[in-house]
């Protein structure tokens, strides 16, 4: 017998205390009566004998059923959220009662996870919906904004590729719960993914005055190629936010292998904030400071390269800058 059947079988020997000690005082009320009126205890012994191997093999018939209930209940706690159809049948009315609230709660349960479900869908659906209908005006504006005076809409171009950058954002964030169906993993040139979100921003590196320094970078990695543009366009975004002036540096690290590093000289995260800054909702000393932050963007960074099963590494020092280690090597797809 396993130690797991021997626990098992204590619990169940301690659910029969009070029946094991009932039956013991009516054996002690036959020998006392007995013993009162000198009548002989050997009938009595040998009943009480007799009715101790019945209750051996009761409990033992009893403990085997118990284990299998036990058994039942326990491959159950995987299932249970799922359905319950595989509950054991009662034994008496107070497990039958206990069975009907299970039920009672499960069916509440299921009709609340429907109802969040249904209203979920429908919020996904009206923003995904507003995020493409919003890009007709903003193409529009584009347009009507590159006909005119290039020096005088300078200022207006990089407002409205902002709006651009947070509508993309809101489309991703409510993609990211299904964003596993929307995978497409092949080997691709990192060097052309990258210079894609570069030359997204350029507007924004020109219109701070901030230079890049960008070195070639020969790596074919596997991945899925708009993710991952996404991923290093909200970081490219980070570096750009809190650069006034100086250089944004993009490079492979050279003692590690597929190792993209975004480093920039800007503000720099403090210590603290460090450890919590892919947190969701967690804006830090910086975002309070200078109101740019919504929390947002590094949570979703880190869950959309844990899915890609990549990692990301961030080491900062106030004053000093930023540096940004996406490890892109992939050991581990995680799937929903």
């Amino acid at each position: 017998m396993n130690k797991s059947t021997i626990n098992l079988f204590y619990y169940y020997m301690k659910g029969q205390v009070k029946g094991t000690i009932l039956g013991l005082l009516f054996i002690s009320v036959f020998v006392t009566v007995f013993a009162l009126y000198s009548l002989p205890l050997e009938p009595i012994l040998y009943s009480a004998l007799l009715c101790l191997y019945i209750s051996l093999i009761f409990w033992t018939i009893d403990f085997l059923s118990y284990r299998k209930r036990y058994k039942t209940l326990q491959r159950l706690q995987k299932t249970i959220t799922v359905h319950i159809d595989e509950l054991p049948q009662p034994r008496e009315t107070i497990e039958n009662l206990y069975q009907e609230l299970i039920t009672i709660l499960h069916h509440d349960k299921n009709q609340l996870a429907l109802q969040a479900d249904s209203k979920q869908s429908e919020l996904v659906d009206y923003f995904t919906q507003w995020t493409h209908q919003i890009k007709t005006p903003i193409a529009a504006m584009s347009l009507l904004l590159q006909s005119k005076d290039q020096n005088k809409n300078q200022e207006l171009s990089l407002q409205l590729f902002k709006i651009e950058q947070y509508v993309e954002f809101v489309l991703q964030y409510l993609r990211l719960d299904s964003m596993s169906s929307d995978l497409v993993f092949k080997q691709y040139n990192l060097d052309d993914i990258v210079r894609q979100a570069v030359r997204k921003h350029a507007k924004m590196f020109i219109g701070k005055k901030i230079s890049l320094q960008y070195t070639d970078l020969t790596c074919r990695v596997l991945t899925d190629e708009k993710w991952l543009l996404f991923v290093i366009e909200q970081l490219l975004s980070n570096a750009l936010k809190y650069t006034n002036e100086g250089t944004i540096s993009i490079y492979m690290d050279p003692n590690q292998d597929k190792m993209l590093v975004i480093e920039d000289n800007g503000i720099g995260i403090r210590a603290e904030d460090l450890p919590r800054v892919f947190e969701k909702g967690f804006t830090g000393y910086n975002g309070r400071a200078f109101k740019k932050s919504t929390g947002i963007g590094l949570y979703l960074c880190k869950r959309i390269l844990s899915k890609l099963s990549h990692t990301i590494i961030i080491e900062s020092e106030v004053g000093k800058g930023t540096i940004v280690r996406i490890n892109l090597t992939t050991k581990r797809i995680e799937m929903d």
